[in-house]
């Protein structure tokens, strides 16, 4: 049966990949579409542009990406026992959005180091990238001092209050361009990542989940409790700083790359808990890749408005998130009672 249910995911994942290439703000042919995906056609023209360096692209940029948030927070919410827990719990994706503020409000959109400058897109990233890894860094320091992981989550979460503190001081003494640009950013999108730049996000997602891969039967065993982890001889100093690197892996490179994306990795656990109905990470964790790019996919259609406009993706996530997470937050009400 659980194969059936990897058919069936797969399957819908596919589908959702191939009308992400069809649909778009541009209304192109399917007939031309096809000639230029598997015959070549319109080798110079605007239309290949569209499909090949556009929505090819985005389509791999969703698929990964709604993969990894939802890997991300399926292991926080297994480590810490906290069904609404997310990517954005520790603080990790606050850390970004710092780092992308400290660029467009403080710095004008450029860094300059000596001789070199960057600015724009490769700006963004540097900021993105620098915010979740200070951060993250920050958090391993103190999972090292804090054995209780109650405790470490209520940092994280502190961590996250001082960076939105710090965001709110920065839109305060800066312009209103820089205000605007930091604001589309904030809403995400699954298109800022060009093809020459995927090789680059598909590698590092990878990484992160292989390391998360590799934590599935170390957290079967966690959730049975701590203290039966230990007695069982594993590490639970390795697993805490092997979690929080895999999730920190997985956070900063899509909030780089796509900016700040709710609901997915809160909700979409839940949704292949309710599908796949196993506890085993062996399952769930691929489980979780499938059907995070395909909830992703989902999303990115559900942008498109008719008349060439889009809808911002943090617009969208939570129309699927929301009704998730109090599904959730009822049931476990129902089983209390």
């Amino acid at each position: 049966m659980t194969i059936v249910k990897f058919i069936v995911v797969g399957f819908l994942t596919i589908l959702l990949f191939i009308l992400n290439l069809y649909i778009g703000s541009v209304d192109i042919p399917v007939s031309t579409v096809n000639n230029i995906l598997f015959e070549g056609g319109d080798a110079e023209g605007p239309l290949r542009f569209i499909i090949i360096e556009s929505r090819l692209p985005q389509a791999i940029t969703t698929l990964l990406a709604g993969g990894a948030l939802t890997v991300a927070g399926l292991l926080l919410q297994t480590a810490f026992r906290n069904p609404l827990a997310g990517p954005s719990i520790l603080g990790i994706t606050s850390g970004s959005s710092l780092g992308v503020a400290f660029v467009m409000l403080f710095l004008g959109g450029t860094i300059s180091a000596g001789s070199y400058s960057w600015g724009g897109y490769t700006a963004i990233l540097i900021g993105a990238f620098a915010g979740s890894l200070g951060v993250m860094a920050l958090l391993i320091l103190f999972s090292i001092w804090l054995k209780n992981d109650m405790l470490l989550l209520i940092t994280g979460i502190m961590v996250g209050y001082l960076t939105s503190s710090v965001i709110t001081l920065l839109n305060y003494v800066s312009s209103a361009e820089g205000i605007q640009g930091f604001t589309m950013w904030g809403m995400g999108n699954f298109n800022g990542v060009s093809l020459a730049r995927i090789p680059l996000f598909a590698i590092t997602v990878g990484i992160g989940l292989i390391c998360s891969i590799m934590m599935a039967k170390p957290l079967n065993v966690v959730l049975l409790g701590e203290n039966y982890a230990r007695n069982l001889g594993i590490n639970m100093q390795w697993v805490r700083n092997m979690l929080l690197v895999a999730t920190g892996l997985l956070t900063s490179v899509v909030t780089a790359f796509c900016g700040p994306i709710s609901f997915i990795g809160l909700a979409v656990p839940h949704i292949v808990r309710m599908v796949f109905r196993v506890a085993d990470h062996r399952i769930i964790l691929p489980g979780c890749i499938l059907t995070g790019g395909m909830i992703g996919l989902l999303c990115n259609l559900l942008c498109l408005l008719p008349g060439n406009m889009l809808l911002p993706l943090n617009g969208v996530t939570p129309l699927i998130g929301v009704p998730v997470i109090l599904y959730v937050i009822f049931k476990g009400r129902r089983q209390k009672r």
